[in-house]
Order: C-alpha cells, then structure tokens, then sequence
C-alpha cells in the first residue's frame, strides 16, 4: 500500500471521527442519561401486554420525554452558573454514562419479553415473539429520531425570531417572544392543519365502511325488529353496526332449543343515524318501533346507549335475552359511526344528547303506563356508551318514579357516577373493586360475582358496574404522571401483574398506550367483557324467576363455546 493511499485512509478515518465528535456534542449528556433511564423504566410492565409497535412507540417516547427533561435540567444548571466539572472529568464521565446507557439499554430490552409475558400467563395468553427486542429498539429509535427533529425545528424558529426581536427589543423579552411565536405557530400548524385533515380523512373513512351492508347479513323478516318490511326503519339505514345487532341474537328457535319449550321472541329496535336528520326525530323513531312491535307488552325493557361506532356488545345483550327467556325488548340509536375515540374528539357532545333524548322519550311514555302492566325499565352502555349513557338522566327527574337499574361496564375514567362512588368507597376497600356505601343502590363486579352480597338487599334502584381491574380505559387517570394510583395499593386484582410498579410520567405514558389494546385482549380481561360475568351481573340486577344452578353453568358453558367469536370489540 503506498503512502499516498495510507494517507487518505487516515484523514478520511480522522475525518469520519470527527463528524462523530460534532454529532455527539449535538446531543445533550444529561438529556441521553435520563432519557436511557426512561426508555428502559417504560419496557417495565403495565396494565396490559403490548405489541412490539406499540411498545416501541411508547419506549420512543418515553425516550423523548426524559431526554427533554435531562437537557432542560443542564440548561437550568448552566443559566444559574453552578460550577462545572473540569473537562477532564466531563469526558470521563461522558464515557462512563454512554457505557452505562448502553449496557442499561440491552438489559432492560432483553428483560422485556420476561415483563410482557407475565402479564400475558395471567391473561392465558401465548408468549411473545422472539424478536420483540430488536424491533421495539428499532422503532424507539425512530420515534426518538422524529420527536427530536420537530424539537430541534421548534427551536430554530424561536431563535430566529429572537435574534430578529433582538434588534429592538432586550433579548431575554425575544428569547420569551421567540418561544412563544414558535409554540403558537406550531400547535396552531398541528391542531388546525393536520389534526382537523387526519380527522376528516377518518370521518370520511369511517363513514364508507359504515354504509356498506355485508352480503352475508339479509334484511330481517321478522316484524319485531327493526329493518324488517313492517318496520318505519329502512334495513340500509341502520348503518353496519346496527345491522350487526339487529341481525344477531338468540331467536325463538334458539331459545326453544336451550329450555325445550316454546319462549317468546326477543325485540330489537335500532335507529340508525341516517334513519332520520336530527336527534330528536331518531329518539322519536325509536319510541314509535318500539310502540309498533309491542315493547311495552313485555317483562324488561332496556335502553342501551352503544359505543362511538354505533356497536352493541352482544355478550350483553344476549345473554340477557336467554335469562328473561325471550320476554325482553332493547332499543338504541346511533349517534356515530367513528371509533369511540374520534367520535370523543369531532363529536364531543352528540353521544350524551342521543342517550338523553332517547332515554326521555322512552322514559316519558313509560311513566304514563300502569306500573302493573309495564315492563321493568334498565339501561345499559359499555365503555364510551357508559359515559354517556351517565349522562342520561338526571336523579332528580327519576325520583318520583324511577326506573329498575343500570348495568355500566367499562366506565370511562371520565364517567362522573363511576369517579364520584369510587372516590367516596368505604375505606378499605379497593380502587378496583370498592364498596360504596351501605351497597343498596351502587355496587360494583370483575370476572368473580360480587352483586350478591348476602344479608344487604338491594333499594328500588340498582346501579352496577362491571370492570376489570385490568382494564385501562377504566383506570387511567392523568394524575399517574406524578403519583401512584390508589389501585396499584395492595392487593391488586387478580390479573394485574405485581411486576407493576408506579413510576412518575412513564407509568401514565403506558397505560395512555395501553388504551389502545384494551379490547383485544382475551374475554375476561382488559376492555373485553365475557359472556359469563354478563350472566352473573344481569342475574344479581334482574332477579329473573326459574333459573337453577345447572341452568346458569349450562348457559355459561353455551356462551363459552361461541365466546371466540366475539374476542374483541370494534
């Protein structure tokens, strides 16, 4: 090799190291240790396991947030001039904490399928994959990547505001003056460009798959639903989730297949949100189908207010519908067709008014029937149509007559009923599973029946709630950023792993992303109710006659052979 070329291998070698050496001094030490700290706290276990997108997700954004939090410690340090270390002594210790962060890394990264796995054997799931460390660092690293630039934008735009404002004015006012014209060109640009065209691309997005009517789901021709010939609600209106309900259920041959004896056919009555232009004429419709096929002739009738898409769960329904051996009406009305979560963001109010002017409609008609000859009145709503079927009624217009019970599962955090009882549960009791009170008008269930309390009878109103300590969209609360939630106190519930530990802003970021998997769960867990503690909490709130232990095992083993059919909620 000549020296010439030994020559230029050396300087194109000092020049790759120092193009490394200005990269690095771009980077903030103190902002990498703290974000490795995060990064590897967040592969720590939570409420639920994630996958690999999602894990990566959070662990690059945990990354971001404690790489923030790291450099705006050393900003702090440096504006208050507090003595530095001899450079020495910095470039040593630079070394010793990127060995540390690398090593801390790998072990926490490595330890991470151990973590989600003991989440997952309490929930009889597989393992995860064997891969799952390589590509959950892969997309941290992305994620960090794209934070980091939209961070390093920011600052940019405020600097170059600040040295313009500099020339007039005193240049700690344009260093603030700067800041703030970049905050609010920036959330300005994110909220009102590229959430309002993500969200209007979903809303159209979900609006198409709403319309379209599966082939396998034929119009009903039986005249107690709704969509059937005799019905004021046209089949196409009903939109796909109201298809869906109307089309499913036990009919009155199942059910004479299961007692072997005749039963009555269920009711089922759904107005979709093309069914009618405004909220008060799709409440109006639903009490005129209602009316048509006789509800109010039967034993139950139950208002249920659905999910942001319009869906029912028919763990719910169904079983019920075998409990009172057909004898049972249901109603609801559509007020979306998004996911929950985007009807919470475009359509914040619409779901409380259409659970309000539905359950008043059917409410005021009820009132005015003889109470010897009217059905029992429930109402009932899972996740979102829990928060919103709260805001139903007002207690003080149901007094004078009220109605049988309510069954929520799933509340929201933000349901007001559920965080007002919970907060005020007799002490000793726990978050997940309080008692309130005395236990006459408010109790609450998991995957064990806990309704039925011997020696407490129930008063004239019955409200329960079913959830699953598990189950994050109940349990997520913002204040987690900065203390421990009350149902990480010992003891947890039964599928809460106690790898769990409470860490500050990295245990809310998870179980913020854990709300994304809530209901994919298997039945019995998470956000995904199964059809047994559906039966144990409709049986503790209903009371319905004739129903033996053998009975009750032998309709829970029937919903159990048919339960993989329904894993997960859309």
């Amino acid at each position: 090799m000549s020296v010439t070329t030994k020559s230029h291998e050396l300087g194109r070698s000092s020049r790759t190291l120092d193009f490394a050496s200005r990269l690095a001094k771009t980077f903030s030490g103190s902002g990498l240790v703290v974000g490795t700290l995060f990064f590897a706290l967040s592969l720590t276990p939570s409420l639920l396991p994630r996958s690999a997108f999602i894990q990566g997700f959070v662990s690059g954004l945990s990354f971001a947030v404690g790489y923030a939090l790291g450099a705006l410690g050393h900003g702090v340090w440096h504006y208050l001039e507090l003595p530095a270390a001899p450079s020495w002594l910095a470039r040593a210790a630079r070394l010793a904490m990127a060995a540390l962060c690398v090593l801390t890394a790998a072990f926490f990264l490595w330890q991470a399928s151990a973590w989600q796995d003991s989440i997952r054997a309490l929930m009889d799931m597989e393992p995860s994959e064997g891969t799952r460390p390589f590509t959950v660092g892969a997309i941290a690293v992305v994620i960090f990547a794209v934070v980091l630039l939209i961070a390093r934008l920011f600052r940019l735009v405020a600097a170059a505001v600040a040295r313009f404002l500099s020339r007039y004015v005193p240049r700690r006012v344009s260093l603030l003056v700067g800041v703030l014209v970049a905050a609010v060109g920036f959330w300005s640009i994110a909220e009102g460009v590229l959430v309002h065209w993500v969200l209007s691309v979903v809303d159209a997005s979900f609006q198409q798959v709403d319309a379209l009517i599966e082939p396998e789901r034929e119009q009903p021709q039986d005249w107690l639903r709704s969509g059937s010939p005799e019905s004021v609600v046209g089949w196409e209106d009903l939109g796909r989730a109201g298809r869906e309900f109307i089309a499913g259920g036990p009919t009155r041959a199942d059910l004479r297949a299961f007692f072997g004896e005749d039963t009555a056919a269920p009711i089922r009555v759904y107005v979709g949100l093309n069914s009618a232009e405004t909220v008060e004429e799709r409440a109006r419709l639903a009490l005129e189908e209602l009316k048509r096929a006789g509800a109010f002739e039967r034993s139950m009738l139950v208002v249920i207010t659905p999910t942001g898409t319009g869906w029912v769960d028919p763990s719910a329904i169904d079983t019920l519908e075998y409990l009172q051996r057909g004898d049972i009406a249901s109603v609801a009305v559509q007020y979306s067709y998004l996911a929950s979560m985007f009807a919470l963001l475009l359509e914040p109010d619409r779901g409380a008014e259409t659970a309000q002017a539905l359950f008043a409609a059917v409410y005021d008609h009820w009132t005015k029937l003889p109470h010897d000859r009217r059905p029992a009145l429930y109402l009932h709503g899972l996740s979102l149509g829990a928060l919103n079927s709260d805001h139903s009624f007002s207690v003080y217009d149901v007094m004078g007559d009220t109605f049988q019970g309510i069954l929520w599962s799933g509340p929201p955090f933000r349901s007001e009923t559920w965080r007002w009882a919970t907060a005020r549960r007799v002490p000793g009791s726990p978050a997940w599973l309080p008692r309130f009170r005395d236990s006459t008008v408010v109790r609450f269930t998991d995957q064990h029946d806990r309704l039925t309390i011997p020696g407490v009878p129930w008063g004239p109103l019955r409200i329960a709630f079913l959830q699953y300590a598990s189950d994050p969209i109940t349990f997520f609360e913002p204040s987690m950023a900065y203390r421990p939630p009350a149902w990480m106190a010992p003891p947890r519930g039964a599928d809460v792993t106690p790898e769990l530990r409470w860490i500050p802003i990295v245990t809310m970021l998870q179980v913020m992303f854990d709300m994304r998997g809530g209901d994919i769960t298997p039945l019995g867990h998470g956000h995904n109710f199964a059809p047994r503690d559906y039966i144990d909490a409709w049986l503790a709130l209903t009371e319905p006659e004739g129903w033996t232990e053998p009975e009750i095992d032998r309709l829970k083993t029937l919903f159990a052979t048919r339960g993989a059919d329904n894993e997960s909620a859309p």
